[in-house]
């Protein structure tokens, strides 16, 4: 059936919810692209002079095609190389979608999103929802086809497997520019020592490369072991140059909210590291260096001028 432009103009006004939410229930920005275009077309097939609230059809429409996803994913990141890490997003990429609130920034942090995996599928439907979107038990309820005291309690459930996520350390820009500074000068002192400082006794350290950039298969646990890793990652050596394709440029950055650092070669984005911040340190550092979840980051990259890089590595 075809559209009018006014049809087309009501869900375009909806795209970047639909594509902030499918982001948060996926950790995959291409993912989420495609979750949102099958939504079109799922908007485009109906008569849509007979959807009372577009909003509420679309979110129903897209939650429900996401859940299909995730339960496919389970199986295919059973088989994934290596660890599995989110996506990361470039501060200002739309697809973030609302922060305004500490709940809205908790719930797209490169570590919630990484515990959110814990999580059944309707599990994490209804934390995106509630907890990033505000949406009432109701309208929950509705786009899930539960009951709401089923969702009271989903929701009750998917609190206590990320409770360890509200532990971070909400930071402005100034601050997160502060703390990347502090951690690269630790990193490329040489020593291990700086870095164990500023590292909690249970930190972890996680790279993703999913079989086609080299990363550890295990997380390094405890600040000794991350400390020691990440002196040698920012060591300077040929081999690395060799499989970067030269030096890269490192930049300090916010991804997903957090500090992080991001490392460029002839403007292709290689590598995004985020850094978890609590009151007693860096608890997480999670390293993304698969390209297939760097596209989004290259665009965007590209598309705005950084300054200076901090330094050259490698």
């Amino acid at each position: 059936m075809a559209l009018t432009v006014r049809d087309v103009e009501r869900f375009e006004a909806s795209r970047h919810r639909l594509e902030a939410i499918a982001y948060r229930l996926l950790g995959s920005a291409s993912e989420a692209e495609d979750a949102v275009q099958e939504t079109f077309l799922r908007w485009q097939a109906t008569d849509v002079e007979h959807v009372e609230v577009p909003e509420a059809w679309l979110t129903k429409v897209l939650t429900n095609l996401c859940l299909n996803q995730l339960t496919s994913a389970r199986a295919r990141r059973e088989t994934y190389v290596g660890q599995w890490l989110p996506e990361p997003l470039l501060a200002g990429d739309p697809m973030l979608g609302p922060a305004e609130t500490a709940e809205q920034r908790e719930s797209l942090s490169f570590a919630v999103l990484a515990l959110l995996e814990r999580l059944s599928p309707t599990e994490r439907a209804v934390y995106v929802l509630r907890e990033a979107f505000g949406y009432a038990h109701r309208e929950i309820a509705a786009i899930l086809d539960i009951t709401q005291d089923a969702s009271q309690q989903t929701l009750h459930r998917a609190r206590k497997h990320v409770a360890r996520g509200t532990a971070r350390t909400q930071v402005d820009e100034a601050a997160a520019r502060r703390i990347v500074d502090e951690f690269l000068a630790a990193a490329t002192s040489g020593r291990t020592e700086p870095l164990v400082r500023l590292l909690t006794q249970d930190a972890v350290s996680i790279g993703d490369g999913g079989g086609k950039v080299p990363a550890h298969a295990k997380a390094f646990e405890g600040a000794r072991a991350v400390a020691t890793f990440l002196r040698g990652l920012f060591k300077p050596g040929k081999a690395k140059r060799a499989l970067t394709g030269g030096p890269a440029e490192i930049h300090a950055v916010t991804a997903n909210g957090d500090p992080a650092l991001v490392a460029v070669v002839q403007g292709r984005v290689i590598g995004i590291m985020c850094l978890e911040v609590t009151p007693e340190g860096l608890a997480g550092v999670r390293n993304q260096v698969n390209p297939d979840k760097l596209e989004r980051a290259t665009r965007r990259w590209a598309a705005a001028d950084h300054g200076e890089p901090l330094l050259q590595a490698f």
